[in-house]
């Protein structure tokens, strides 16, 4: 790394140092500031919740997208406290749920895919993993070399080895897992090409089939993780799931749905906790999805 990049990892370095606390609280201002200011995050937030929760009122929804806000400014800056410091991390882990599923699948050795989306604090779950076992995860290379040489350090401890998001990158997973060894695929990213429509809370989502298709593929085990945020900075609850056996159907729509209903089911368990600032229902190419309904908040598609 060049000189500033070990600057600018020795500064994150003594920043991790910090109570974690003040991490989130810092965080939940940043979100309240996103929310007062109706920034790009608040209006993604509101379009997405218009169509997942319309069962409830206006004042309803408008009280749990706030909240979804201010979880995603305490996402934003808790990293800086997770990223170099891993000893604390996992001392913060105070409970794992099904952890019994994560042990066996992985003293099986043939093959383990954790699906785990983009819920709660998944920077914590890289760290748990590694600490357990080594594992792969796939990352999208930034376009500056040396913020890819920075951002590769400062996961260092989480996953001991990451794929680019490319055919090449999906050829070493495959073997990875072919090998019995664990791979980490966070499966709510709009696939760039490809990809099935499947519902997600009852919304058409444009849906990858890479999860589904290297577990029919490879025989690997699949299991559902994610990690809860326990409130006022109380640490962390590591959570593992059986996915719906359908996820192994060959009919790639039936799998893309057992996929999405996964997900759908951790998310109603920390609901506010996962990423709804990201535009999860905007269409690609041939998929036949409209991004009217992130249009008609002004932000752009």
């Amino acid at each position: 790394m060049r000189w500033y990049t070990q600057l600018a990892y020795g500064s994150m370095w003594l920043v991790a140092r910090l109570p974690m606390r003040l991490f989130h609280a810092s965080g939940a201002a940043l979100g309240w500031l996103f929310w007062v200011t109706g920034n790009r995050k608040r209006r993604i937030v509101e379009a997405n919740l218009a169509l997942v929760r319309p069962d409830l009122d206006t004042d309803a929804r408008r009280r749990l997208a706030r909240e979804c806000v201010r979880q995603a400014g305490i996402s934003l800056i808790e990293a800086f406290g997770i990223w170099t410091n891993p000893r604390r991390t996992l001392a913060e882990v105070r409970e794992v749920s099904g952890r019994e599923l994560f042990e066996a699948a992985a003293a099986a050795r043939r093959g383990l895919i954790l699906c785990a989306p983009h819920l709660g604090s998944w920077e914590v779950a890289n760290y748990w993993i590694g600490a357990h076992t080594p594992f792969a995860t796939f990352y999208t290379q930034p376009r500056h070399p040396q913020a890819e040489a920075l951002l590769r350090r400062l996961r260092t401890g989480g996953a001991s080895i990451q794929f680019p998001i490319d055919d090449s990158g999906v050829r070493r997973v495959f073997r990875h897992l072919k090998q019995g060894r664990v791979v980490s695929i966070m499966p709510d990213h709009v696939p760039r090409t490809g990809g099935i429509v499947a519902p997600f809370f009852g919304v058409p989502a444009l849906t990858m089939t890479l999860l589904p298709r290297l577990a029919q593929r490879t025989g690997a085990r699949v299991l559902v993780l994610f990690v809860e945020r326990l409130p006022e900075s109380r640490g962390f609850r590591v959570h593992f799931r059986e996915p719906p056996a359908a996820l192994l159907d060959p009919d790639p729509v039936a799998a893309c749905t057992a996929l999405n209903a996964a997900v759908e089911a951790c998310v109603r368990e920390a609901f506010t906790q996962y990423q709804w600032n990201y535009k999860r229902f905007k269409a690609r190419a041939g998929s036949e999805l409209r991004d009217d309904a992130y249009a008609a908040t002004g932000v752009p598609t």
